[in-house]
């Protein structure tokens, strides 16, 4: 059985890559899992606080979950023509401590998706990636690509993604990052 973590760099309730994570999530290969972590509760990384309080219990618990995984998606939104601050915050408290931290990232298979209004897809925000997940050590899929633009048409009003295409593409992308996850020999257990 191979376990992914999925992240979502939204906070939005309605988010389209809240949707497209949610349903990777129905497009998991038998077998495997794919686990939604959440950010929701995770503060704004502060040097002072974790000094005084250490790492959140909202981190850590995150940081058990990758642990126990073969790999990490990340679903990324397109911010600015790049990556959302509220993830590169969760990825920036993950790898704290860096003694314990760095290790979890380290040879990680990594995957990054997103959905977007916009016409090019989330290509910029992907690209700004790669430099944190380098810095980190994680082993980046680059097996596929998923860049889902124009979301609000591809989308219905509960979520769902109506797209046949799309659909077939995100099918794609997920059991491809799963036999990647299954080809690297990160031990869950």
């Amino acid at each position: 059985m191979t376990t992914i973590i999925g992240i979502c760099g939204s906070l939005r309730k309605a988010s389209y890559n809240h949707a497209l994570l949610r349903t990777a999530q129905t497009m998991t290969p038998a077998g495997d899992v794919l686990e939604i972590g959440r950010l929701q509760d995770i503060p704004l990384y502060n040097g002072d606080l974790e000094a005084a309080e250490g790492v959140p219990p909202s981190v850590t618990g995150l940081q058990d979950m990758i642990a126990e995984s073969d790999g990490l998606l990340l679903v990324s939104p397109e911010y600015n023509n790049s990556m959302p601050g509220v993830l590169k915050n969760a990825l920036d408290w993950l790898s704290r401590p860096p003694q314990t931290g760095r290790s979890l990232f380290n040879a990680r298979p990594v995957a990054v998706m997103g959905a977007t209004p916009g016409g090019m897809g989330t290509v910029l925000a992907q690209a700004a990636w790669l430099p944190t997940l380098r810095a980190l050590g994680m082993r980046p899929w680059f097996g596929q690509t998923l860049y889902v633009s124009r979301a609000h048409q591809l989308f219905d009003q509960r979520g769902e993604l109506m797209d046949a295409d799309a659909r077939e593409r995100l099918k794609s992308f997920i059991r491809g990052f799963f036999a990647f996850a299954a080809d690297s020999g990160t031990d869950s257990s």
